[in-house]
């Protein structure tokens, strides 16, 4: 008898992940879990293990293409109540790893606390965002990171003080665990004029991001250093290019749209493309963004 079976109430067999990502692409995943606290999540990721079945976060899946055929292994999403909970204790913020970014950008502005308003618009958990180190022209989020509390792959709990947190380009060593929540530390200041930068900032956003809330896109490539991906795909006059289904976005080359009967393999191609076009005309190796499972 499998350790899992005992979870059958928050874990599903076969979930195809196009109702997973913002992409809408992919087969299905063996096991998606959506556990309801952080001791389910504990006992899940020790059977698991037992097991020997792979586990990976999912966020919500902004940034993450699972292949046509699917993929193997555990995806969990902390998407439960316990884990979307935000706490203002001003200046301190405390937020589960599942609250979406964009909730505690408007969330922290209208208590009167600066510095996450520029994330307003932005796709994706907190969890995912911090561990990926989501970075805006204003600003990144390890700029207001205090601590982190993680359950490693193991099941072992972790409180991680900003010190013990490695961030880099779009990166951080939180990866390695699943984020369960983060405490930030932020700016008193006017919410009225959080209101306004954030009202600014969301409509800007929503400019290039028509269709910001509905999915259907993701972003491709990290920033070379010194440089923005989309001027660097203009600049090699991929705008617009497509392979089948998918295409590069006209309003903002640094995403991949997906298009109707786009498949997982039409963006693998894209995205190859790209980065050979990107070494042969500018010889610059592009890194990828988006995570491919």
């Amino acid at each position: 008898m499998s350790k899992l079976d005992e979870f059958r109430e928050i874990v599903r067999k076969g979930v195809p992940a196009s109702e997973l990502t913002w992409l809408g692409l992919g087969g299905p995943i063996e096991y998606f879990a959506l556990p309801r606290s952080e001791e389910e999540l504990v006992a899940l990721l020790k059977a698991r293990a037992q097991d020997g079945v792979e586990a990976r976060a999912l966020g919500d899946g902004a940034g993450v293409l699972v292949s046509d055929v699917g993929a193997p292994g555990m995806a969990i999403r902390l998407s439960e109540k316990a884990f979307c909970n935000i706490d203002v204790k001003s200046p301190r913020v405390v937020v589960g790893a599942g609250a979406k970014l964009s909730r505690l950008a408007t969330t922290t502005a209208s208590a009167g606390l600066g510095g996450l308003e520029c994330m307003a618009g932005i796709p994706g958990t907190v969890g995912a965002a911090v561990a990926s180190n989501v970075t805006t022209p204003d600003a990144a989020l390890e700029q207001y990171v205090e601590s982190a509390r993680v359950v490693d792959y193991s099941g072992e709990v972790r409180e991680l003080s900003k010190d013990e947190i490695v961030f880099g380009r779009r990166s951080s060593n939180l990866s390695s665990s699943i984020v369960v929540s983060v405490a930030f530390k932020l700016e008193p200041d006017s919410p009225e004029e959080l209101a306004r930068r954030l009202q600014k900032i969301w409509i800007v956003r929503q400019k290039f991001h028509p269709e910001l809330d509905k999915g259907g896109f993701a972003r491709m490539f990290r920033d070379p250093r010194g440089q923005r991906a989309a001027d660097l795909i203009e600049e090699i006059g991929l705008v617009g290019a497509g392979i089948g289904g998918a295409c590069v976005c006209e309003a903002d080359p640094s995403l991949v749209v997906a298009g109707p009967n786009c498949s997982s393999d039409d963006v693998k191609r894209l995205l190859a493309l790209v980065e050979k076009q990107a070494k042969e005309r500018v010889q610059i190796e592009l890194e990828r963004e988006l995570e491919i499972w």
